[in-house]
């Protein structure tokens, strides 16, 4: 790995009104007056030791371009310089996750990050450089959460961190023909202090930056053509796009939905980072567990309508054993999900349940393997008032392909119970009864037609069918 930052100086050994407008230099030019008269807002900030790219827009967040395994610093910055009394410990623990930036891969991410577990094994997406780090304390990295680390720091003094990101951009974009155009990550920082009871769960902060990890040296090639490429353009050209700074400050954004320990892992995958989540629950005493513990709900539609709500749509999915979506549909009413097509469900839930989703919201019927068209014989005593040739027929459809099936829908087409049909003849040459086998429903031509009669079993009150 290269280490292009040489070990910092304690911060005794500088003035801290210095450090922190060098930092944050030229950010704070125009703004420091407004934010020394603000009530409400956070004393930190988070500025990221790496240069933006000169190629964003103006209306734009900025990008910053980093290597692969390089250590690169986060400074946690007290901006006031003041004892820092709203806290009731004397440390405070931050959470630095690299996440994605696009929506989609966001909902995908556990199945992203668990394709590159499988291709990269006993590798982390990210890391942390203990040695060049200072003011830190029991620093973190859970073996199974590999985009994720955590760390104490003393509010009243700056802390320094260095991070390592072991992925690119291009290990989560399609393999085509090379030359891909790599995704864009975030570095999220989450801050909590200790509560009542010692644990990390106040939020304080969550700052984060747009970045993009290239092959070792390849951030400063891509960032060497940004500036060359707009330095070649004309001056009011030039206006547009913002200056490249030398740092990159965290803007603050929402909190990770997930809980602030790396202690806890979870397969559901994981929301953006803009986008605000709630769970839905049902009430205990409108639910009852069956024999087998199967848990049914009230109301559930057998299929997904565009009038149906949000609360409706949490109730299907329950109802249709889309359970461990919930979370992530949690925003969408039925009209939402009727819109999505068959690849945006693949990209968002994976191949297996998105097509299953799909399937479901669609209402696609499996299709039968058999197709029999049956018609009651009529009886001679009744009174026709239908035309000869018109007698109705209905259709039955087999999947398992077995006399049980075939007598179960003849039953249900005519409301009576299975267990009065006996035995199933086909009334084969001159007229003879033959015994219907698993063998011959299997042999039944696709489409083909019957007159269903019965006979009284003799022995029983049951009933013998007839297929003419």
């Amino acid at each position: 790995m290269l280490f292009w930052h040489s070990h910092p100086e304690t911060y005794q050994q500088h003035a801290q009104n210095n450090y922190i407008r060098d930092a944050l230099a030229p950010f704070l030019k125009h703004e420091e007056e407004q934010q020394s008269t603000e009530i409400g807002v956070s004393p930190f900030h988070h500025v990221l030791c790496a240069a933006t790219s000169p190629a964003v827009k103006l209306q734009d967040e900025t990008l910053t371009y980093l290597n692969q395994g390089q250590s690169y610093e986060i400074r946690m910055l007290n901006r006031k310089l003041v004892e820092y009394t709203d806290i009731s410990s004397k440390y405070i623990k931050s959470i630095v996750r690299v996440v994605f930036h696009d929506r989609r891969l966001q909902y995908t991410e556990h199945q992203q990050l668990e394709g590159w577990r499988w291709n990269r094994p006993g590798d982390r997406i990210l890391d942390i450089d203990i040695p060049l780090s200072v003011g830190i304390m029991e620093p973190r990295a859970h073996p199974l959460q590999l985009n994720t680390i955590e760390f104490l720091w003393d509010p009243d003094k700056n802390a320094s961190v260095f991070i390592q990101v072991n992925c690119i951009s291009t290990e989560f974009t399609p393999r085509k023909h090379g030359g891909e155009k790599g995704v864009p990550f975030r570095i999220q920082i989450d801050t909590f202090s200790a509560g009542e009871h010692g644990e990390y769960t106040e939020h304080m902060l969550s700052a984060s930056c747009q970045v993009k990890v290239f092959k070792p040296k390849g951030a400063d090639r891509k960032l060497k053509t940004d500036r060359e490429k707009i330095e070649k353009k004309s001056p009011q050209y030039r206006e547009k796009y913002q200056p490249s700074y030398k740092t990159t400050v965290l803007t603050e954004c929402s909190p990770w939905p997930e809980a602030p320990s790396v202690s806890r892992t979870s397969n559901t995958p994981s929301p953006g980072y803009h986008i605000a989540h709630t769970s839905y629950s049902f009430p205990e005493e409108n639910c009852s567990p069956d024999q087998q513990g199967e848990l049914h709900l009230p109301s559930c539609s057998d299929h997904l309508l565009p009038s149906s709500s949000m609360q409706d749509t949490q109730q299907w999915l329950h109802g249709n054993r889309f359970s461990s979506f919930c979370r992530l549909f949690s925003g969408f009413s039925g009209s939402d999900l009727l819109k999505m097509s068959r690849e945006d469900f693949i990209q968002i839930c994976g191949p297996a349940d998105g097509i299953r989703l799909f399937n479901a919201i669609k209402g696609r019927c499996i299709q039968p393997r058999l197709t029999v068209y049956v018609s009651q014989l009529q009886n001679r005593n009744q009174l026709h008032t239908k035309a000869v040739g018109e007698d109705v027929y209905h259709a039955l459809y087999l999947e398992d392909l077995t006399v049980l099936e075939l007598t179960e829908k003849i039953a249900n087409l005519y409301n009576a119970p299975s267990q009065q049909i006996r035995r199933v003849y086909r009334q084969g040459p001159t007229g003879i009864h033959i015994l219907v086998s698993d063998e011959m429903v299997q042999n039944f031509t696709e489409e083909c037609s019957f007159i269903i009669s019965t006979m009284k079993d003799e022995c029983n009150d049951g009933y013998h069918v007839v297929l003419k």
